[in-house]
Formats: structure tokens, C-alpha cells, sequence
């Protein structure tokens, strides 16, 4: 038998790990954009798998971006995928940045694909290199737990099974096979943040630090992925027991610790309808304020027109025209 190659077998064994706790038959989406690390990923889960799909999504942000959909449709077929879909997606309009538009288009995509095909799982090939990246990103940035948690191996029925795979792995997998990623233009381009960190910033910490540096950093949001949910879920409870017939109870509020505290806080804003992403630390660190350190300060405005103000012993929502 003829020896299967280190990282053939490295992203094999990751792969098989991820998908372990579904049934056999259950339908699993790969979604691949022709780069080698969703090569990769699509080639071992059609080994491992008798049932697989692939959905390729095209942003149309590229010149011949439906041509490149069109090859890794193709290439999938030819594997023995089955049902393979192109998903063609605007980003006008949307949130955020060119990167974040355009990544809000992808998961709403491949959602959509996931509910109408009925699949169990939709893989994403993000490697270890990806969340090292986004750690260092998420340090640059001044973010809490739950960005420095980075990319979840697990959310509803996204998984990321190559999250302690090495990306240059996936390229020697791909070569082992003799499959040829597509090299994307934006993973190299200095406009965006994560291409600089990429060409620059991680190497420039290798170099310093070693190459240990890459797992170090994704052992890390690992570790702070797991304290963040064990803080998330007590801040669940604490919740509900600080709700009083106004809002929230101040008393309550004050008995907790200040990281349960602002978890509390952040969760009753978006109760009470303040957006995710705009709603910021420093909205936080005021309704806080409130609580640890008052004396008699105004409300506090959130996003969306949000105002909370402390009346008596409660923190509560108020209409600005009541506001005094």
C-alpha cells in the first residue's frame, strides 16, 4: 500500500476529527473557492465521505471571478460531488468594508444553499496560519475575549475542521495530490489588513519569535474561546436574576463581577435592539458607569437611537423627549 503523505494525512485526520459526531449519510457541504486550503478540505472530505456537496461562491469582485466559479464547479463534479452549487452574490450595499461585505454575501450564501439542500454541516477551510491572522488582528484592533477567541471551530452549522492545520500543509496536501489551488489576488494585496499581517507582520514575528509563534497564537484563542463561554453562560443567568419590572436591577448589578457585569450590559443593549457591530466597548464602559460609578451623570446613548439612564435603583431604557 502505497504511503499517503504527511500533510495528505494531516488534513485527512483533521477533517475526520471535525465531522466524527455526524452520521454517516448526512449531507456535508464543503464550500471552496479553488484556493488550497479549501482544495484541500474538499479533497479529504470526499475521501472520507459518500455523501458531499460543494458550493462555490462568486463575488464578482474580480474580472473572470464567474469563469474561476465555473472551473471549481467543474473539478467538482468531476470528483464525485453531488449537489454542487455556484452561488452568486452582490456585496453592494452591505456593512463594512470590502472584506466584510463581502463576507456577510458568503455566509448568507452558503446558508441559504445549507437550509434548501438540507445539509448537516457546511465546511470552511480556515487553517491555523488564518487564525493566528486573525488574533493579531484582533490585538491591533483592541478587542475583547470574543475577538481575540478568534474563528469559532464551531457556529450552528458552520465548522472549521483545520483550524490546527498548518496552511502550508494544505498546499503540500494539494501538490501530493496534484490538484492546483487557485491563487487569489486579494489574499495579496496590501489594501486589506489581513494581506499586510500576512506578508508582513506574521513573518516579521516568526522571524523574531520562531515559528512556534503561528500555534502559539492559535493556542490562545483556543484557550480564550473556552473562559469566554464558561463567562457567556453565567452571564446568561445573571442576566435574568438583574431583571427587575424597570430594566435592570442596580443592586444586581453591582453584587456581579465587573466581567459578567459587562457581558449583562452588552447583552440588554442588544435586547433592546442596539446593532452587534456597532454597538462598542465604550458604550459599555458607560452603562457600567452607571452602575459602579455613579454620581448623578446624564444617560447614555447607544446605537440605533438607544438611550439607558439610572433611575432609583434601576437601569433603564428611557424616550429621549423624557430625558432630564
Amino acid at each position: 500500500m502505497a504511503r499517503i503523505p504527511p500533510p495528505v494525512a494531516a488534513v485527512r485526520t483533521a477533517v475526520r476529527r471535525g465531522l466524527a459526531d455526524l452520521p454517516a449519510d448526512a449531507l456535508v457541504l464543503v464550500a471552496c473557492s479553488g484556493g488550497a486550503d479549501s482544495l484541500a478540505l474538499a479533497s479529504a472530505t470526499r475521501f472520507l465521505r459518500g455523501r458531499a456537496g460543494l458550493v462555490t461562491v462568486d463575488h464578482g469582485l474580480q474580472e473572470g471571478s464567474d469563469r474561476r466559479a465555473r472551473s471549481v464547479a467543474a473539478w467538482a463534479r468531476g470528483a464525485g460531488f453531488d449537489p454542487v452549487r455556484i452561488e452568486t452574490v452582490s456585496v453592494a450595499g452591505l456593512p463594512g468594508g470590502p472584506e466584510a461585505a463581502a463576507r456577510t454575501a458568503r455566509y448568507t450564501a452558503l446558508g441559504s444553499a445549507a437550509s434548501e439542500l438540507g445539509a448537516a454541516a457546511v465546511l470552511l477551510g480556515h487553517t491555523r496560519d488564518d487564525q493566528a491572522e486573525t488574533v493579531l488582528l484582533a490585538l491591533a484592533r483592541g478587542a475583547g475575549p470574543r475577538g481575540l477567541a478568534g474563528m469559532p471551530a464551531r457556529r450552528d452549522l458552520l465548522r472549521r475542521p483545520m483550524l490546527d492545520v498548518a496552511r502550508a500543509d494544505t498546499r503540500k496536501a494539494c501538490a501530493a495530490l496534484g490538484l492546483a489551488p487557485w491563487e487569489d489576488p486579494h489574499n495579496t494585496d496590501p489594501a486589506y489588513a489581513r494581506s499586510r499581517v500576512r506578508a508582513s507582520a506574521l513573518p516579521a514575528l516568526v522571524a523574531a519569535l520562531g515559528p512556534a509563534v503561528l500555534a502559539n497564537l492559535a493556542r490562545t484563542a483556543a484557550l480564550v474561546a473556552a473562559d469566554t463561554t464558561a463567562l457567556d453562560e453565567l452571564a446568561v443567568t445573571a442576566l435574568e436574576a438583574s431583571r427587575s419590572a424597570a430594566g435592570l436591577s442596580i443592586p444586581s448589578l453591582t453584587a456581579l463581577s465587573p466581567a459578567v457585569r459587562g457581558r449583562v450590559l452588552h447583552s440588554w443593549a442588544r435586547e433592546l435592539g442596539a446593532p452587534g457591530g456597532a454597538l462598542a466597548y465604550k458604550h459599555v464602559v458607560a452603562m457600567t458607569a452607571l452602575v459602579s460609578e455613579w454620581h448623578g451623570q446624564g444617560p447614555v446613548h447607544l446605537p440605533a437611537g438607544i438611550v439607558v439612564a439610572r433611575r432609583c435603583d434601576d437601569l433603564v431604557r428611557v424616550v429621549p423627549a423624557h430625558i432630564k
